[in-house]
């Protein structure tokens, strides 16, 4: 996919970041929108969201953490964090509200715009294959119910006693692990590879912070910590049919 394609989204209240990051990146064929503030780019995200976020940390105003958390509540969108502030409990903190990447300032422009290749490569490849793991000719069925989990395979909809669940792409991926094997315990590796792609360098923290979310949206899910070891969703009893909805 030709980079001009793609629109990159520069959040940073330096205008000086902002420019030297548009400039390397509309020398590699991208399209750009700089802001300088996380409200304007709540804005963007409504209206006309970008490919990919280059987000600042600290921001006036809601700051980088509070945004990225907001975007990972409505999307799985790649976002590269970039911040002065080079403690361990920062980027992991980074790492944890979901963002794909964290970079301390001061950064080579060059080492920027690689990590963003990356990003949009693994994102593009992870959603052909979503896509494509949609075919009526890889489903295993149409419908999974796990318990009161039920997932809409052909129409990636999710059901929890009965009402509908908005998820992002890799929360339903998620679930449709667990489902796929009820009662195995996951470690935090094993997810990574089945949900971010085995090209993913970034925190096993970010399994962390997605279970999480999906426990906020679907309280009592069975999902349980595996002391030492990662996650499992305990089931007692499943169905796998091909009907196409739920009743609700």
């Amino acid at each position: 996919m030709p980079n001009n394609n793609y629109r990159i989204a520069i959040v940073d209240d330096d205008q000086h970041i902002r420019h030297l990051v548009e400039v390397y990146l509309i020398k590699e064929g991208y399209e750009t929108i700089a802001m300088e503030s996380a409200e304007e780019a709540w804005e963007l995200w409504r209206t006309s969201p970008p490919d990919l976020w280059v987000l600042d940390v600290m921001l006036p105003g809601m700051d980088g953490y509070e945004f990225c958390r907001r975007i990972r509540n409505e999307g799985d969108v790649p976002i590269i964090m970039i911040s002065a502030k080079d403690n361990e409990v920062d980027k992991i903190l980074g790492l944890e509200l979901g963002s794909d990447d964290y970079m301390v300032k001061p950064f080579s422009p060059r080492e920027l715009v690689a990590r963003i290749k990356r990003q949009l490569q693994r994102w593009y490849k992870y959603r052909n294959a979503d896509e494509s793991s949609v075919s009526p000719a890889t489903l295993p069925a149409e419908r999974i119910e796990r318990g009161e989990l039920q997932l809409i395979l052909d129409e990636r909809r999710a059901f929890w006693h009965g009402e509908e669940v908005d998820m992002t792409s890799k929360e339903f991926a998620l679930l449709k692990v667990f489902a796929d094997y009820p009662n195995r315990a996951f470690t935090r590796s094993e997810l990574l590879t089945l949900i971010w792609g085995d090209d993913y360098f970034g925190s096993d923290r970010a399994v962390d912070h997605l279970i999480k979310r999906v426990r906020k949206k679907m309280e009592q899910l069975p999902i349980e910590s595996v002391w030492g070891h990662g996650y499992r969703m305990r089931t007692e009893g499943s169905v796998q049919t091909n009907e196409i909805s739920p009743s609700n």
